[in-house]
């Protein structure tokens, strides 16, 4: 037998459980800026070629219980830090037969102010609704020809995507039903890694060392989305699973001051509240973080990471998946992405005109997704940087020396 199946065969026996958790810089720069939106590093050394401790050793006596067939000889991180979320592993189940519809058809069931994931890969542009995402974190999915992994952890408020090709090989992944400070721990059915959501990194396993590639894929409005790409498709409720789709199982759990349901004991950088919401961007081991209140009162701001000009966009419109217990009753918390704002060899530059986001060189309108919507400049699109949504707690334990980034006032 594969060991493909091998790993499926022990996902099955394990009970199906739902959500899990229950339920140079600018000069307004602060901090100093190092190592990783795309791939952060660990917050602390740690030597992969150490014998297990026997910390380690009794924390793997209980891993294997559900995990057989897990190389735990191998890891970068320690197992310590490894903590069981609730649900066995695919007890959250990832969608690996996505289905997609057209609009019209998810206009009979999503608002336009309702969040998503948005993706686009040579042309093919999907929209991954967060009400479906909540329940399920992963999607395996194949977008412009390119085998995609799309993801998305509740508890740290993360949404990220990844090439699945690794070594030439197409890899299918589940939730493990495990978390390392807080965020969720991938798992893949052909070698049984471990992979940790928010450094792609795989942590635990055959693949141990390993990053998965990155792809830009910001939380926005499903508005925005039909604004941007009017071809594109919608992930559909017909997921094969039974969830209640729409209902928020975290309900609350964005509110600033709060705690979070697992503990991480990393966290402690009181320059913003664990639960701010922030735009990470890093490029070649700079890392900067943009909060949403600061983006919110300024709406563009620009900075310098390992000296390429990066900008960023928010607009009011998005709604949180993680506040009332209905998605469609919670705040509006807008959405953000960053980009080079660089057009055809021209350095464009945005302010904001209301909440509106204007260049100063033509006057043209752009939205969150970097399209011009009007003016001279419409149906231009900006590159995007690779960026990020997050909790700052999230973000700070893997990358604590991150510059947070404010607006001038």
């Amino acid at each position: 037998m594969s060991r493909r199946l091998l790993v499926g065969a022990a996902f099955l026996v394990s009970a199906v459980a739902v959500a899990c958790g229950g339920g140079g810089h600018g000069a307004d720069a602060d901090g100093s800026g190092q190592t990783s939106a795309s791939a952060p590093a660990a917050s602390r050394a740690f030597d992969p070629n150490a014998p297990l401790t026997d910390a380690e050793r009794a924390r793997v006596s209980v891993l294997t219980l559900n995990l057989p067939f897990t190389d735990f000889t191998k890891r970068t991180v320690d197992l310590t830090e490894i903590v069981s979320g609730g649900p066995p592993p695919d007890g959250i189940p990832a969608i690996r037969d996505p289905q997609f519809i057209d609009f019209a058809a998810a206009n009979e069931w999503l608002e336009d102010l309702e969040p998503v994931i948005s993706l686009e890969i040579d042309g093919d542009a999907r929209a991954y609704p967060l009400q479906i995402l909540t329940w399920h974190e992963i999607v395996d999915d194949t977008v412009g020809g390119r085998p995609v992994i799309v993801t998305f952890c509740p508890l740290c408020n993360t949404a990220l995507t990844f090439d699945r090709t690794v070594d030439g090989a197409v890899l299918s992944f589940t939730t493990s039903g495990l978390l390392r400070r807080s965020d969720l721990i991938m798992i893949d059915f052909e070698t049984g890694s471990l992979w940790q959501q928010i450094t792609g990194e795989a942590i635990v396993g055959e693949n141990a060392g390993t990053r998965l590639e990155f792809i830009s894929s910001p939380i926005v409005s499903y508005a925005a989305f039909k604004e941007t790409f009017p071809d594109g498709r919608v992930l559909s409720r017909d997921t094969g699973f039974v969830r209640r789709y729409g209902v928020n199982p975290y309900a609350g759990y964005d509110t600033i001051g709060s705690s979070t349901i697992f503990r991480v004991n990393e966290f402690d950088d009181g320059r913003l509240d664990a639960k701010e919401r922030v735009l990470t961007v890093e490029i070649d081991g700079d890392a900067v973080a943009f909060p949403f209140s600061e983006l919110t009162e300024h709406v563009v701001l620009e900075t310098d990471v390992a000296g390429q000009v990066v900008v960023a966009f928010w607009q009011p419109g998005t709604l949180s998946p993680l506040d009332e217990s209905f998605i469609i009753g919670s705040a509006n918390v807008g959405a953000a992405a960053a980009y080079s704002p660089i057009v055809d060899g021209e350095r464009l530059t945005f302010e904001a005109r209301g909440q509106e986001i204007v260049d100063t060189q033509t006057g043209s309108v752009w939205n969150v997704l970097g399209l011009a919507v009007s003016g001279p400049m419409e149906g231009t699109m900006l590159e995007p940087v690779l960026s990020a949504n997050h909790f700052w707690f999230s973000w700070s334990v893997f990358q604590p020396e991150t510059l947070v980034i404010r607006g001038s006032g």
